[in-house]
């Protein structure tokens, strides 16, 4: 490969490692799939730890969540993300993103639905709630329930139950992280941090909207995660199991 291709590859990967995402608009975007360019970027990507996700409209870097050279382990998070206190917070805002990520990543309509309407905190905490109470009631019949998926059901339950709730919006103009609100008001700055969502009406009603780069993260790369369909399942069949078992 030329010198003036390498350097145009790292153009495009320091842009990647600065920005996360590059789409069809950008002076990179063309110059990436020129098939020098693109073969120096995904070594590039690969020896540091990296990889590319490959859209229409846009590619993103995405570190990979062991041997990268830019991978954080819990105490980094914590430093970045001061919202982050100890690993029971840190397990419950994975379970709120992960529930979020759930209600979008059903079908065309609620992804539709999520891109033009957004869903609010207040949804999203009522959404959650249902979700831990029901976990709760699994947890008195099966008390081993979790263990498979290897999350401390107890624990997150038992967080969840004690925190306090707002009867206002106290938690996202406070940035009370120790309230349900405000726990989520974290979870989805996490989001938005990484560029995949966006946040409106912060001092009124606030509701977050994923971006198409959230969706082309969920379809190009979270779907061949297991562990992400295991949790997604987990979160949204064993309530509606639940309750055809009362039912019976």
């Amino acid at each position: 490969m030329s010198a003036e291709n390498t350097k145009r590859a790292a153009a495009v990967y320091f842009t990647l490692l600065k920005d996360k995402v590059i789409d069809e608009y950008s002076e990179h975007f063309q110059t990436y799939f020129e098939p020098e360019v693109r073969q120096t970027v995904l070594l590039l990507a690969d020896e540091s730890g990296t990889f590319i996700i490959e859209s229409p409209k846009r590619i993103q870097l995405v570190v990979q969540p062991t041997g990268s050279v830019f991978a954080t382990n819990f105490t980094h998070m914590k430093e970045k993300h001061k919202q982050i206190e100890t690993k029971r917070h840190f397990h419950l805002i994975s379970i709120v993103i992960m529930s979020f990520l759930a209600s979008i990543d059903r079908n065309q309509a609620a992804k539709i639905r999520s891109q033009r309407e957004g869903i609010s905190y207040y949804t999203l905490e009522r959404q959650v709630n249902d979700l831990i109470t029901n976990w709760e009631s699994i947890l008195k019949h099966r008390p081993d329930f979790g263990e498979e998926e290897r999350i401390d059901m107890k624990e997150v339950v038992s967080t969840w139950k004690y925190m306090e709730v707002e009867t206002e919006d106290y938690g996202t103009k406070k940035a009370n992280r120790r309230t349900r609100i405000g726990l989520i008001a974290s979870a989805m700055r996490l989001l938005e941090t990484e560029r995949l969502v966006v946040i409106l009406d912060r001092d009124d009603i606030p509701k977050v909207i994923p971006k198409q780069e959230l969706f082309e993260r969920i379809e190009y790369l979270y779907h061949d995660y297991d562990r992400y369909e295991l949790l997604k399942q987990l979160i949204t069949t064993e309530g509606d199991q639940h309750a055809e078992d009362s039912s019976n």
